[in-house]
């Protein structure tokens, strides 16, 4: 999300200027007045003339950005996220076919009624890599089916002994670019490649 602002607050009984930061899952305040609150907790939010409203954990915030800027910050909070399965690219009767396997409640619940066996029908490939053996089988897939997009879902995190950049150089090699990626849970992340424009 990265918005970010230098802003008068006032937080329950206190006042001070503050850089307030809205990230994807946090909004945070630094400066005179230091918290962390998470996006799922925030209530009440609202624009106050100038001002972003919220309560959070029985605390009432006041971030006064402005009309025009507190009314896009409220709108980015009270907006839900987009689900993986739009992530992902697979609402509207879009159909993708698996390579390889997993055990991911998130990721079986995005790809839940829209998988299909033949790679030729599907808008998009879905590989999931834990390993050089599975980076093999989804450039074998898409060797196949090259105008297809190729989501490569993979460890993240520390401890991570294949993962992103070796499998962003392999596909990278084969004439595919990366241009796109989300969270897929808290173990998986994804990343949308296809074929270069000559």
């Amino acid at each position: 999300m990265g918005r970010e602002a230098l802003v008068h607050a006032e937080v329950g009984g206190e006042n001070g200027e503050v850089r307030a930061l809205l990230e994807s899952g946090d909004l945070i305040l630094r400066g005179a007045i230091r918290r962390r609150y998470s996006r799922s907790a925030l209530t009440s939010v609202a624009v106050e003339k100038e001002a972003l409203r919220f309560t959070c954990a029985a605390e009432v915030v006041r971030l006064f950005l402005g009309s025009r800027k507190a009314e896009s910050w409220c709108k980015a909070i009270t907006t839900p996220p987009p689900s993986l399965r739009a992530k992902l690219g697979l609402q509207n009767g879009a159909r993708a076919v698996l390579i390889g396997s997993f055990n991911d409640g998130a990721l079986a619940a995005a790809l839940d009624g829209v998988l299909v066996e033949d790679g030729a029908a599907d808008a998009m490939m879905i590989a999931c890599i834990e390993g050089p053996n599975d980076l093999s089988a989804a450039q074998a897939m898409h060797a196949a089916h090259p105008s297809l997009a190729l989501w490569a879902i993979y460890p993240k995190g520390r401890g991570v002994s294949f993962g992103e950049r070796e499998i962003r150089d392999a596909l990278r090699a084969k004439g595919l670019r990366d241009n796109k990626s989300c969270a897929v849970s808290e173990r998986l992340t994804a990343t949308r490649f296809n074929l270069a424009q000559e």
